[in-house]
């Protein structure tokens, strides 16, 4: 969702690629919180750090203590600059469909704040 929002924001002014600890296929929960937003990220696929072919990356945002420490370990031979945001998993939450949809909701807002405020987007409005 991150990397959605962000595209969706600055796609047009920098270069954003998306990993994280595991690959996989796309939560379609993700999906449909960011359709919500008028946001398509249903063609995503999930890829782990190992999996990624571009490495010229100035600026690693990580969301999970996992990611975290890989990010770190780029660092060793990359000259990066990490950031660390700790985010809520929405795949832990309970319940029903809207209950679940509404954690994903939570942290697509959250990011979407976050991406304004580090960006320097705080004007804009949500899309």
């Amino acid at each position: 969702m991150a990397a959605g929002l962000l595209r969706y924001l600055l796609g047009h002014k920098i270069y954003v690629a998306s990993a994280g600890v595991r690959g996989g296929e796309t939560d379609p929960f993700a999906v449909s919180a960011m359709e919500e937003i008028g946001i398509d990220i249903s063609d995503h696929v999930p890829v782990s750090f190992q999996e990624l072919h571009d490495t010229s990356f100035d600026l690693v945002v990580s969301l999970t203590p996992q990611a975290q420490h890989q990010a770190v370990e780029m660092t060793r031979t990359m000259s990066l600059d990490v950031e660390y945001w700790p985010t809520h998993d929405p795949t832990l939450a309970t319940g029903n469909r809207e209950q679940r949809l509404a954690a994903y909701r939570q942290v697509r807002d959250a990011l979407m704040a976050r991406i304004k405020a580090r960006f320097g987007l705080n004007g804009q409005p949500n899309p």
